[in-house]
């Protein structure tokens, strides 16, 4: 049976940038998910934020290496459904600086039934299973 985590763009972002808190823990989780063998799914939305993230912060060559790294990983396609359902999930929380994106995640996690790999604190908040 294959396992498999929903990843959210923190941990993709400390893999990329040396200088980030979460580097050397991003590092060691990679390796740890790799070893036990569980795949690592990145929905379209993290791979847009991820993306968007480098670029702007690490620049073009980065962000543009990071890409064609990334390329072999397995993308999700959240539904309309799910962006209705993540929509909602940010209205109710109005006291917490919840991003559509992450809510997007956090409803596909509880859809799929799996949990997220993230440094997030956010998706505690919403009550979506933390991989660590």
């Amino acid at each position: 049976m294959t396992r498999a985590v929903l990843t959210d763009s923190g941990p993709l972002f400390a893999i990329a940038d040396e200088s980030d808190e979460h580097h050397e823990r991003a590092l060691r989780q990679v390796a740890l998910l790799t070893r036990d063998r569980w795949e690592i799914l990145v929905p379209y939305p993290i791979l847009l934020e991820s993306y968007t993230l480098i670029l702007f912060n690490l620049g073009q060559k980065s962000a543009l290496h990071w890409l064609s790294q990334i390329l072999s990983a397995v993308f999700i396609s959240p539904t309309p459904e799910d962006y209705r359902r993540a929509a909602t999930q940010v209205l109710a929380l109005p006291d917490q600086s919840v991003t559509l994106v992450d809510a997007t995640v956090a409803v596909l996690a509880g859809r799929l039934g799996l949990q997220v790999w993230t440094y997030d604190h956010h998706f505690d908040v919403m009550r979506v299973p933390v991989w660590r």
